[in-house]
């Protein structure tokens, strides 16, 4: 088999619609393009999207319309190290920092930062820990261990 050997399958192409010889047929005259107007020029047919024929386009007139937002970032709820100062028990885990209202969505994962110093041995079960985080939690003694957030079944 060579190149040239090679056709399209039965029926797959459809010989090309002759337009605009004469008046009478299917696609004489105005050839399906209708009566005057951009589409019935020729090159007319490359219209710009969203053009609205002398007025302002929709989005030049939106301000917020600006830029791109990713659809997949995680927003966490974040906790800092001077937050967990006064915290009773030992144990941080999402449940008992949601029992200290230290959450703003509790259903969203959480995230401990470095602000400020602690002094007592926590042992934190969370999301996401910072690395300055960890270095201090460990330095007074206590334990990081990282969860696995929780996804929507379907």
């Amino acid at each position: 088999m060579k190149l040239h050997d090679l056709k399209p399958n039965e029926g797959k192409t459809k010989d090309k619609l002759r337009v605009g010889r004469g008046t009478g047929g299917r696609r004489g005259k105005t050839a399906g393009r209708g009566t005057k107007g951009s589409g019935a020029r020729a090159g007319g047919g490359g219209r710009r999207l969203y053009r609205q024929g002398g007025n302002l386009p929709f989005f030049r007139r939106l301000p917020f319309k600006r830029g791109f937002t990713p659809p997949n970032v995680v927003i966490y709820n974040e906790v800092n190290l001077d937050q967990l100062v006064d915290f009773k028990g030992s144990d941080v885990t999402p449940e008992t920092l949601d029992a200290a209202r230290l959450l703003r969505k509790p259903a969203a994962p959480i995230v401990i930062l470095g602000r400020g110093e602690i002094k007592k041995a926590l042992k934190v079960r969370v999301h996401r820990v910072t690395e300055g985080a960890r270095k201090k939690i460990e330095a007074a003694g206590g334990s990081v261990e990282l969860i696995q957030p929780q996804t929507a079944e379907a």
